[in-house]
């Protein structure tokens, strides 16, 4: 019996499989999606602040950089930014911003949150290529800590939120804690020496007469505190963080006591925020420890999270997803980002990652690409429910190339660890990878 095989044969089949592999094969099918894949109306958005595009070299000859602890380059607790290479010049670094691929502001400096100056920084971006999307606010005291003042003190407040919607900034960010956390911070060696942050909830720390933490506190490469420092400071008695005592002007505030306060909050704002066409984003607790300064944190777990969102059942009361901290917490941030989605109650998003030692309590902010959160996971979650607003790439760590461009005695960033420019152009790449990816799969 005659074969029919050939080497042509097989040939000409081989390429028919391939080249159906770019045929759709029912009538209908989507056509391939065509690249590069960019940023529109339906998908989500890849944010910035305004100085995260970095700013010009210092003037005049490099000096070496201050002598600093152990081999991540330091460990002061809590340090503030220093001459790091920020430019905060709109013209100039707003097309910083735009030459990394970024459309979208947030932490817009509005002033005094009037229309006036609230719509003249929307103009400002728009100018620039960008979007202004959102700013943050600060509530009044009064209103955290359930004080008798909150009701004339929520008037200029509520104004601020009206003005935001009639001047176009379409998001207002928020914290709501009795106190933030941050003394738990400290600076860890990640790979190659890059700065790392730690939290850790039975870190030890310095503090003096009036309650209040010392600074700066140096430690070596293990998180402990110098010798140098100590000897620095010998009138301050060491405490960890967990035992730090209340501060006067902030006192201790249990859940039952914050979620009314909030409760108040919400039911005076979220409709007015509704009428103006403004949504609200409330960050969750960062850190989130169990009790900070003496109080409890209402935001500080997922169930708070949820239960934070039926208070007032609006699109307008929603919350910025962390997928950090909901990993540092003991969550799935891709399980989370798809609870908080699917009901569009995710207003804004920061997108980092981390290693954690125990959920609460210990771990550290590592490289965006590094930590235990399914980066991938959680993009495809927020793709998928089709949220269209903001992911921020936040806590970049911190690189060499950043650290070289600092004076001395200067400090990357608002965390220990915490990166610049350099670091920030990191995680815009990964995480535009990440959006594109995500979307091609739609």
């Amino acid at each position: 019996m005659e074969s029919r095989f050939s080497r042509r044969r097989m040939t000409q089949g081989v390429g028919s499989i391939a080249l159906a592999g770019f045929i759709p094969t029912a009538a209908g099918a989507p056509a391939p999606r065509k690249w590069s894949i960019e940023e529109g109306p339906g998908t989500p958005k890849i944010c910035l602040a305004p100085g995260d595009g970095g700013g010009p070299l210092p003037a005049g000859p490099q000096l070496p950089a201050a002598p600093q602890a152990g081999p991540g380059r330091g460990g002061s607790q809590n340090p503030k930014p220093g001459s790091g290479g920020f430019d905060l010049n709109p013209p100039a670094a707003y097309r910083r911003v735009r030459q990394i691929g970024v459309t979208h502001l947030i932490g817009v400096p509005v002033g005094n949150w009037t229309e006036e100056s609230i719509r003249c920084a929307v103009q400002t971006a728009k100018d620039a290529g960008l979007v202004a999307y959102n700013s943050m606010i600060n509530l009044p005291a009064s209103v955290i800590y359930g004080r008798d003042s909150r009701a004339k003190d929520m008037e200029p407040f509520i104004a601020s939120i009206e003005a935001a919607g009639k001047a176009g900034l379409p998001v207002v960010e928020y914290n709501f804690f009795a106190h933030r956390a941050i003394e738990g911070y400290y600076e860890t060696v990640g790979r190659a020496g890059a700065g790392y942050t730690g939290f850790d909830y039975e870190l030890e720390l310095l503090i003096g007469d009036d309650g209040r933490v010392v600074q700066p506190i140096y430690r070596d490469a293990g998180g402990q505190i110098t010798p140098e420092t100590l000897a620095a400071f010998p009138n301050a008695r060491k405490v960890k963080f967990k035992d730090l005592p209340p501060l006067a002007d902030e006192g201790a505030h249990n859940l039952q006591e914050m979620w009314a306060n909030i409760t108040y909050f919400l039911k005076a704002v979220i409709p007015v925020a509704e009428k103006a066409g403004v949504r609200m984003a409330l960050h969750p607790n960062d850190p989130p420890a169990p009790i900070s300064r003496g109080s409890q944190q209402i935001m500080g777990t997922v169930a708070g999270w949820k239960h934070l969102i039926e208070i007032v059942n609006s699109p307008a009361n929603g919350i910025t997803f962390d997928c950090g901290v909901t990993r540092e917490m003991g969550e799935d941030p891709v399980q989370v980002a798809d609870y908080f989605a699917s009901r569009k109650r995710i207003n804004h998003c920061h997108y980092r990652n981390v290693l954690v030692v125990k959920p609460y309590e210990k771990y550290q902010e590592v490289f965006i690409d590094a930590g235990m959160a399914n980066m991938f996971g959680v993009m495809k979650a927020l793709v998928r429910n089709k949220y269209t607003g903001t992911i921020y790439p936040e806590h970049p760590r911190a690189l060499d190339t950043d650290r070289d461009r600092i004076a001395p005695g200067g400090q990357l960033g608002y965390y220990p660890g915490g990166g610049g420019p350099t670091g920030i152009t990191y995680s815009v790449a990964y995480t535009r990878a990440m959006l594109q990816a995500a979307l091609e799969l739609q």
